[in-house]
């Protein structure tokens, strides 16, 4: 078991200490409910929560030391259990094996704890086994059931849990947590932007195609300064082949719009921070010379460019007339 308990303080920092409250004061639910995006840190808050009620000194967050700790923190304690899916879903014979367990006579001290990951991803028969285990709850027994689609669980099994919503996963700690892992400080900048969580930014670093679509924007922004027929012999070459689908199309304007957005940053706040840190002297240069009002209707075209994506327009001759249209603006500067 990867035992993430040290995580949730500084992932969670509210949410924690309002499990600390209910915990000291004997308060915890026998059914939990952890909501939130993928990567928000719901196991390491289950995780958290547990270590923390097994511990045997505990100071507002697990002592990390005493026996409980240790055999946690080894996967190891006799009272936690985690079901997850076996394929895309959880079984009936899982929920079964899960709640055997539970009734047999416990081999730790201290409460059960069992953990549901992918709690949505339970079969219509496995939801229904653990509805019936959820109605009948003992008292030295706590589920913790784990899901980011909270709507498609059974109505009847959140109604007997009390829910927990996550906050999103901030991005300086997207970008503190890529810089540790030795990603450069430009690529965890833009990932940590564009990433939702923390296991989208860590794929988004090890896809080829995101880097390449971050140097074609870059270079794109540097083609605009050299003139239309300059940028749109870039777009073809090194954008536009990137522009296989509208999901790899709406990345690339995605980036393109970060661009122009640390542009006025860097405008109306300089020193600010940026999604492409590497290139804050390019963007200062374009931010002295251009009008709010300029950059303004650069970003509108972007974001109407976007829109046009949707509505199935020519990938290529759309991008061609974004080249056009963001250009027209510098060549009246």
């Amino acid at each position: 078991m990867d035992w993430q308990a040290t995580q949730a303080p500084e992932r969670q920092p509210r949410l924690v200490a309002q499990i600390t409250r209910m915990i000291q004061n004997e308060r915890l639910s026998h059914a939990l409910l952890l909501t939130g995006d993928q990567g928000a840190g719901k196991l390491a808050v289950a995780h958290f929560i547990i270590q923390l009620t097994l511990c045997e000194n505990p100071q507002n967050v697990p002592c990390e030391t005493c026996r409980p700790c240790r055999l946690l923190k080894s996967g190891n304690h006799l009272n936690v259990h985690t079901v997850e899916p076996d394929g895309q879903f959880i079984k009936r014979n899982q929920i079964d094996q899960l709640i055997h367990e539970l009734s047999k006579t416990a081999r730790e001290s201290g409460r059960k704890f069992y953990i549901v990951q992918d709690a949505h991803r339970m079969n219509a028969s496995s939801a229904n086994a653990l509805l019936k285990f959820l109605e009948e709850p003992t008292s030295e027994v706590t589920a913790i059931l784990l899901t980011n689609q909270p709507h498609a669980l059974l109505p009847t099994i959140r109604s007997r849990c009390q829910q927990m919503t996550l906050q999103p996963v901030s991005t300086d700690l997207i970008k503190q947590e890529l810089v540790a892992q030795n990603v450069s400080d430009s690529m965890a900048s833009t990932v940590s932007k564009v990433a939702a969580s923390l296991e989208e930014a860590l794929a988004l670093v090890e896809e080829e195609e995101f880097g390449l679509a971050r140097k074609g924007v870059l270079k794109l922004m540097e083609a605009l300064e050299q003139g239309t027929a300059h940028a749109l012999v870039h777009a073809h070459e090194h954008v536009i082949p990137l522009l296989k689908d509208k999901e790899r199309a709406e990345r690339v304007l995605d980036l393109l719009l970060f661009a122009y957005r640390d542009i006025v940053a860097s405008k109306a706040n300089p020193g600010s921070s940026s999604t492409f840190p590497d290139k804050n002297a390019l963007w200062e240069q374009i931010a002295m010379r251009s009008t709010f009002e300029q950059l303004t209707y650069q970003l509108e075209h972007i974001m109407k460019a976007r829109r046009r994506l949707h509505q199935n327009a020519n990938r290529t001759l759309l991008m061609e007339q974004l080249v056009i249209e963001l250009r027209e603006v510098n060549s009246v500067v």
